[in-house]
């Protein structure tokens, strides 16, 4: 039996719609064996309504915390989802460093003053090709901060099925050899079935580039609503497996461990 886990999943304390004590009852229906909570945070983009408040991570830490406390059925781990910004990185470990956490997710959603994600129009006047560049190259950035324990949908930038004019695998050659130097895991997003790419993060395609580099995987839904926890996870799992993954990465207390599925 596959040792399922979710570490990718929001809740109203930023984007999410349900409290974490609903997120559990889905993931224990669901046949987990562990979650974690990962809200987003940005430290230095102001008015983000789908983001924590940064004051309040206490607060958050707490209320997790004391899901651990009473669950039985289930092991919940603590963690963020942060936004990686160039030239913030000390103030941004700083931050970090203070905080009691299982695990942080690094993500890019930002190129200039926008994210990737916003909406179609982001992309219309741009050179397709060299987003596709410059976004590889922040999440290469991201990965070599020492910042972080995973990288979110590490080609976000596929969200509304644009695509660059040559073909991509070097740079997803370039980013996995990345990830393998600085230790780092990715995550294989479901969530990526419900977007306009209506595909997994990342391209599948590439999938066995990341197994040849060796790059710890897991599994993620980042589920925004308690019914989205573990989806397509079947399918995600024979994907690795034809890749040739035979385990994937768990945390706590930020240190990795690999099991077998």
């Amino acid at each position: 039996m596959i040792y399922k886990t979710d570490y990718h999943l929001h809740t109203t304390y930023s984007d999410g719609i349900g409290p974490p004590e609903e997120f559990v009852e889905y993931a224990i229906n669901a046949g987990l064996k562990e979650i974690g909570f990962s809200e987003h945070l940005s430290l230095f983009k102001k008015e983000q309504n789908w983001c924590m408040n940064p004051d309040n991570i206490s607060i958050y830490i707490g209320h997790i915390n004391s899901l651990k406390e009473k669950s039985k059925d289930l092991i919940i781990r603590t963690g963020l989802e942060v936004d990686y910004i160039p030239g913030k990185e000390n103030e941004t470990g700083s931050f970090l460093e203070k905080q009691s956490l299982d695990y942080i997710l690094g993500s890019v959603h930002y190129l200039g003053e926008r994210t990737v994600d916003e909406a179609p129009d982001f992309y219309e006047g741009k050179d397709i090709d060299d987003l596709f560049g410059s976004y590889f190259d922040r999440v290469m950035a991201a990965s070599s901060s020492g910042l972080f324990d995973i990288i979110a949908h590490c080609d976000l930038i596929r969200i509304f099925g644009f695509r660059p004019s040559y073909d991509p695998e070097p740079l997803y050659r370039k980013l996995a050899k990345c990830l393998r130097e600085n230790d780092v895991a990715f995550e294989l997003n479901t969530n990526g079935r419900n977007r306009p790419i209506a595909d997994f993060y990342p391209d599948r395609r590439y999938l066995h580039i990341f197994r040849e580099e060796d790059v710890a995987v897991c599994v993620n839904s980042d589920a925004h609503r308690p019914v989205l926890v573990a989806q397509y996870f079947d399918e995600a799992y024979d994907l690795l497996r034809s890749a040739g993954y035979t385990e994937m990465a768990v945390y706590a207390g930020r240190k990795r461990n690999m099991v077998p599925f």
